[in-house]
């Protein structure tokens, strides 16, 4: 039973998550028992008992070129002497485990507080000034990434919603046929929010998750934070303020600014839709999210997830 179909993005749960990790760390040369599932979302994550180790699992095989550009980033990151995520390196990366791409991280022992948005403009600015080696074959950024794969498969929601999300994502994509850049293409982290840094017990600030790593342009970086707080109010006015210092613009002075809103609200809609089954919380925020899409205008009372 190796095929994706037999254990397909449509399947993808936490409990075949834990069987696709335990196997993982047998094919390592580790233990998997006692492991601890941290988060269930676009990917599993486990922190291993055993070892100072995170195991990622991706959905499907379908990842798998993303999830090798991860790892690739990684080490280059490292090389750099940037402060980020660090793959295992004694073992040969990625797996692939019944169709799923498996990830071992470096654990990062996290200090006592998180990280501020000030730091998150910081490391942006930084990252976006460093230029990666012709080597690394960064693709371009992907700005509708899966959002058609999980419309297409995703379970329990209405008919009438997968026919508005894939209207939608053709409306969008036209706009942004339509949209000029004015910034130089660098390197883009692709999912650029707070809860992708960490402070490890030294106060070190490290970046986190590079499945959506790309060289485009800055402004796919910057996006997130912005409509956070300009669209979901997410941020108070102060962190949004040190964010902007830190980084030195503000999107929202950009004439594109409200493609790249819908972009991102669109993503994070599909985002969470294909979780729909695994909680009660989960299914009323979906529900509410696609209720304000369907209106412009409508307030975004949307809760972190």
């Amino acid at each position: 039973m190796s095929s994706a179909g037999a254990w397909g993005y449509e399947e993808f749960s936490s409990e075949a998550a834990w069987r696709v990790m335990s196997a993982a760390c047998r094919m390592a040369g580790m233990r998997g028992d006692g492991a601890e599932l941290i988060r269930f979302g676009e990917n599993a994550l486990f922190r291993l008992a055993s070892r100072p180790v995170i195991v990622r699992v991706a959905r499907s095989v379908e990842y798998l070129a993303s999830v090798r550009n991860e790892v690739a980033v990684s080490r280059w990151l490292a090389g750099e002497g940037f402060p980020a995520a660090r793959v295992v390196e004694d073992v040969k990366q990625p797996l692939v485990v019944e169709g799923h791409p498996v990830t071992l991280w470096q654990l990062i022992r996290e200090g006592e507080r998180k990280a501020t948005y000030g730091e998150l403009g910081g490391v942006l600015r930084d990252l976006h000034s460093l230029t990666p080696p012709d080597v690394l074959e960064l693709p371009a950024h992907d700005a509708f990434g899966r959002t058609e794969l999980r419309v297409d498969r995703a379970v329990g929601i209405p008919e009438d919603d997968r026919s508005f999300l894939r209207k939608r994502g053709w409306e969008l994509r036209e706009r942004l046929a339509g949209l000029s850049f004015e910034s130089v293409r660098g390197p883009v982290h692709g999912d650029a929010h707070v809860q992708n840094l960490m402070v490890d017990r030294s106060g070190r600030v490290l970046l986190i998750d590079f499945e959506n790593f790309s060289f485009d342009h800055p402004e796919w970086d910057l996006m997130v934070t912005a409509t956070e707080h300009h669209s979901l109010g997410w941020q108070s006015r102060e962190q949004y303020a040190d964010f902007v210092a830190a980084y030195g613009r503000d999107l929202v002075d950009w004439e594109g600014f409200g493609v790249l809103r819908g972009i991102q609200e669109f993503r994070m809609t599909t985002w969470l839709m294909q979780n729909v089954g695994e909680s009660r919380a989960v299914a009323e925020e979906y529900a509410r999210r696609i209720a304000s899409l369907r209106d412009d205008a409508a307030p975004r009372d949307w809760q972190p997830g």
